[in-house]
This record gives structure tokens, sequence and C-alpha cells, in this order.
């Protein structure tokens, strides 16, 4: 038999360039919420793969963007940044059908890392110049130290196993540091924030969903149902009403989606509540930001 080998791997890239989608697909789990919108992703998320070759902790990172204008931005590219220290291998995921300046930014934080390098070309299924997709695995390969490059559709599952394979090959030889029928450190109460805030994303528009946030004040277990309330924080009290819609449509619209996404994750009943309130500038507001629970 083979050593088992564990490892930490950082999944690094700009925006929506899949990093989401790919988590959820290796841990078969609604982990990390997913959406159109850039900066979906707030706080850095592990999600566990355990199998007969080993385990390894994937962390999911907030994408690297140039759009700096409070203090939560600039706190979600720190965390990117700092989501490779300690590491023993980074996952720089691009959109294959594209290269941008974030895709730079992002690219240029594997300049100091030591361990190792993979690059995922990720959307490939949508892409029709297969000559362009040579092209840049040669020049970035080349460019960026990479030790090796997979091909993947994350929405559609195909080259997880490529990405896997490459992975156990390269990590150490270690015991798991987690019970192997978990899927994330994280906790049932963030995870149902982050399934109201992924509703709130998909049915609002413009800025309203990046000046909003979500905490749960009470999560509790009875018998046949959790009960769970989330207050809803707004940025601007003009926002409020907004999120509520016209006689609380857009709220009961959220509500039922993100209760029937709660009871498929946690596999039973959900009563959910959802409240609405105004925190004027919590987003420019390093003391709020604390108390909100992004870490810097």
């Amino acid at each position: 038999m083979t050593e088992a080998k564990f490892g930490h791997v950082a999944l690094i890239g700009r925006p929506n360039a899949g990093k989401s989608t790919l988590l959820n697909a290796l841990t078969g789990e609604h982990l990390a919420i997913v959406t159109h919108k850039p900066q979906t992703t707030r706080h850095r998320i592990l999600g566990l793969v355990s199998e007969a070759r080993g385990q390894i902790a994937f962390v999911d990172t907030p994408g690297v963007h140039r759009r700096k204008p409070h203090a939560l931005n600039r706190r979600l590219n720190r965390a990117a940044a700092g989501a490779l220290r300690g590491v023993d291998a980074a996952v720089l995921v691009v959109d294959a059908g594209r290269w941008t300046d974030e895709d730079e930014l992002a690219a240029g934080m594997l300049k100091d890392f030591e361990g190792v390098r993979i690059l995922a070309l990720n959307k490939i299924d949508l892409l029709k110049d297969r000559q362009r997709l040579l092209e840049m695995t040669a020049e970035l390969s080349a460019r960026l130290g990479i030790d090796c490059v997979v091909y993947l559709s994350a929405l559609k599952g195909d080259g997880l196993d490529d990405l896997l394979d490459e992975l156990f090959v390269r990590l150490p030889a270690g015991e798991p540091q987690y019970p192997s029928d978990e899927f994330t450190d994280r906790s049932s109460r963030f995870l149902a924030a982050e399934l109201v805030r992924e509703q709130l994303m998909l049915q609002l528009h413009q800025e309203i969903p990046y000046g909003l946030t979500v905490v749960i004040e009470r999560f509790e277990s009875e018998p046949r149902r959790l009960l769970i309330n989330a207050l809803i924080v707004v940025a601007e009290e003009r926002h409020k009403g907004m999120v509520i819609g016209r006689q609380g449509t857009v709220l009961k619209r959220v509500g039922s989606r993100a209760r029937r996404a709660m009871a498929e994750l946690f596999g039973q009943p959900v009563h959910l509540e959802l409240h609405v309130k105004t925190r004027a500038g919590w987003t420019d507001d390093d003391r709020l930001l604390d108390e909100l629970g992004f870490a810097d």
C-alpha cells in the first residue's frame, strides 16, 4: 500500500473564474455560494475531500480584484493573499476563455510561493479556439513556474479526477487531520447565513448585494426541524425597502429559496425567519467589519 497523503490546497483566482463552483464539485456539497456576480465569496472556506489515498483540505478564497473603494474590499484581497500562507499547493483557477488584469493580479500572488503550483484552466467546454488554449497553457506555464496544468469544466464536473490525481501525487505523506465524514470546518450557522446571502445576491441588482451581509441570530435544533432567524444588514436605509420588496415579495422569495437550500444541506426541515436592519457604512467601518465576522 502507498502512503496516505494530506495537504492544504488554496484555490486562487479572480472573481468569477469558477473557484467556488470547483470547490462544490470536489466536495459534492453546496458549500460555497455561487452567483453570476463578482465578489460573491467573502470568506476563506475550507472544503474537505477524503478518500483512500488520503485527505485534501481545499481553501476557497475571495476573488482577487482591483475594485477597492471600501475597507471590506481591501480585506477580501488580504484574505485571498493570506490563504497561501502555510498551504502545500496553490491552484490558480483561470477562465480559459480570457485573461484579464485581475488574473494577472492573482497570478502575482504566486511570486514568492514555494509550494506546488497548478494551473487549472476552467470552462473549457465553452472554448472554441483550442489553439488559443494551447498557447495560453505554454505561456502561463513558463512564466509562472507551473508544475502541471489541468483542464476543467467545474460546472459539468469534467477534469476533477485529473486535478485530484495531480495533487495526490505531489502532496506530502500524512494522516488526515479532519474526520472523514465532514466536508468543511465551517459551522452550520455560517453555512445558513451564506445560503441567505446567495439568494439575496441572485434576487437583487446593481450595487445593493455588495452593501449587505447576513448574521444568524438564532439556530436551534428541534426534534423534527431547525429554527433559524437571520438578520440581513444593509449599508443604506434606502436599500432596506428594496430588500423587503413591495408587500414583502423579495424577502419572501429569498426566504423560500434559502429555506429549501438549507433543508437539502442540513437534511431536515427548516423554519426560517428573516429580518432587515440598517447599519450605515458598515462596509467601510473596521470595527463593524470585525463585529460582523470579516477576518482581516
